[in-house]
């Protein structure tokens, strides 16, 4: 039972949408909660000594959406809870937790200013004022939290593959790429067994070539979509992800589902996703080639 509680629990599960954008997230935080406590007036909500009521709530959950935006932008900087790490449903749980504490130190405290003046430094008040916090705020971070919950549902494998043996060009077989930028002031010329992957950086596409001496890049200013364009002629290039274009027959090994898959690939230590949507045609062009 413990197992499957930790397994459960370190499972891969995408960040949810007010985890990922702070201020979007903190926003729909504050209008959702303003918006439920005007309609339904839960736990007892009041106005305040200086307020009425709707301008009460509004300054609450200004406050407390202040307080998510930090608190999120505080989070991604903790390494547990860094980008670069793979984002867990235990990670998660305990972020929409921090946030939901957060809202309630930041309730309690605004008390001291918004409410009658009366002794609130105890820790009933300081209950109260979690509670209320958690039992509304929870809605809108459940919410974006539970419609991924089929993450939870499936069963992730690992796979890996033979690595790729092409190291030179053979004559004849092999033509070499050129790709041009956008604004046609820059190239750059390669051969196909040379390319690893693509990713898309802003304005720029970066790409990873492989070498004698190892991977190097070339960055060349244009869009993954023309980049992609470019690249159509090669069978075993494919578009995996809105970023990313790789090359099949480098790649070590998927580890996923259905759901989306995350790729090591030759002479990359990088880990190169495959979005939900690529799937089924990433599975139809690596049996191909591996």
């Amino acid at each position: 039972m413990i197992r499957k509680i930790l397994s459960l629990l370190n499972k891969r599960y995408p960040r949810n949408f007010i985890l990922r954008k702070p201020f979007w997230g903190s926003l729909i935080i504050m209008v959702f909660c303003f918006i439920f406590t005007i309609l339904y007036k839960p736990l007892n909500a009041h106005e305040s000594r200086f307020f009425n009521y709707t301008v009460t709530m509004a300054v609450y959950f200004f406050g407390s959406s202040v307080c998510v935006f930090a608190l999120i932008n505080i989070i991604k900087v903790i390494p547990f809870y860094s980008a670069k790490a793979e984002w867990t449903f235990l990670k998660e749980i305990t972020s929409v937790l921090m946030v939901l504490f957060g809202m309630g130190i930041t309730v309690y405290f605004m008390g001291f200013f918004m409410e009658v003046p009366i002794n609130r430094w105890n820790l009933a008040t300081f209950v109260d004022s979690c509670t209320a916090a958690f039992l509304i705020g929870v809605i809108p971070l459940a919410f974006f939290t539970l419609s991924n919950y089929r993450h939870l549902l499936v069963t992730e494998v690992t796979k890996d593959f033979e690595p790729d043996v092409d190291t030179s060009p053979v004559p004849g077989q092999e033509e070499k790429i050129e790709i041009i930028s956008r604004l046609k002031k820059e190239k750059v010329g390669f051969y196909p067994h040379e390319f690893i992957y693509a990713e898309s950086s802003g304005n720029y596409v970066v790409f990873y070539l492989a070498g004698e001496s190892g991977a190097r890049k070339v960055v060349i200013r244009n869009s993954i979509s023309d980049i992609e364009q470019q690249l159509s002629v090669i069978p075993f290039f494919i578009r995996i992800h809105r970023a990313f274009i790789v090359n099949v027959k480098k790649i070590l090994s998927k580890k996923g589902n259905t759901l989306g898959y995350r790729l090591k690939l030759s002479g990359s230590d990088s880990e190169i996703p495959v979005s939900r949507q690529k799937v089924h045609p990433f599975d139809e062009l690596l049996s191909r080639y591996k």
